[in-house]
């Protein structure tokens, strides 16, 4: 399978409202306003906090070769979602790929659009776990773009990051720290989220940026990166 490219959307804030509209109008403009166009039919909901769930124990772990699968409906607009054990499961099913992994709250094209969007998610969603109120976090991270359940999916990794890593991530983001060590490892606060919140997150969530074949802006190994292209979206209108 090819990779997937994500494009980049080039914008200034110089162009007229003409110009403007170009700029917008390219094939990443066209796949995300295509990816949220579209109605998932039996989202999987967001059923309490998975870290109180998984506290004593490790979150169970889908199998090599699980992946996520997307089917459309006639009309092109309401589609489903369904685990399989292999592609060859999916395909045979009217399946497309659009991670590896098992379906979670975070598998739907409306928060795939926003994987694609922000490479960069660790800056907003940390601004968003800065208030102690959960409703207003909560609301900033819908406003990113997530669907509800993955909203809440990502309040409950915030949380539980700043009960495990808060004193060493507070120390990273005064220094502004690097994501990354020279040598390639990821820096204290962010191998602390990975060790503490990743496991469960993934389990939960399904979708991230790794297994569904994006790139962001922490660099990681090539072999990480799923080997997955979004090229199952109806209705790409031409500008």
């Amino acid at each position: 399978m090819a990779t997937f490219l994500a494009l980049s959307l080039s914008t200034s804030a110089s162009v007229g409202p003409l110009a403007g509209a170009m700029a917008a109008c390219t094939a990443q403009g066209r796949l995300l306003a295509a990816l949220r166009s579209k109605i998932p039919l039996e989202p999987i909901a967001a059923k309490g906090d998975p870290y109180m769930i998984w506290h004593t124990q490790e979150p169970p772990r889908a199998p090599a070769g699980t992946l996520c699968g997307v089917r459309f409906e006639q009309d092109q607009v309401h589609y489903h979602l369904s685990t399989f054990s292999t592609p060859a499961a999916a395909r045979t099913a009217g399946f497309s790929v659009t991670h590896f992994g098992a379906c979670g709250t975070c598998s739907t094209l409306q928060d795939l659009a926003v994987y694609l969007e922000k490479p960069d998610l660790t800056s907003p969603v940390r601004r968003c776990g800065i208030s102690w109120d959960a409703s207003a976090s909560l609301t900033c991270l819908e406003d990113l773009g997530f669907s509800a359940a993955c909203a809440q999916t990502w309040l409950y990794n915030v949380n539980n990051t700043r009960r495990h890593c808060l004193s060493v991530c507070i120390v990273a983001w005064i220094t502004s720290e690097a994501p990354t060590r020279k040598d390639g490892r990821l820096n204290d606060c962010l191998q602390c989220d990975e060790d503490r919140s990743g496991p469960v997150f993934k389990a939960t969530a399904g979708r991230t940026r790794r297994n569904s074949g994006i790139q962001s802006s922490i660099p990681r190994p090539n072999e990480e990166i799923a080997p997955v292209v979004h090229d199952y979206v109806p209705d790409l209108a031409p500008c």
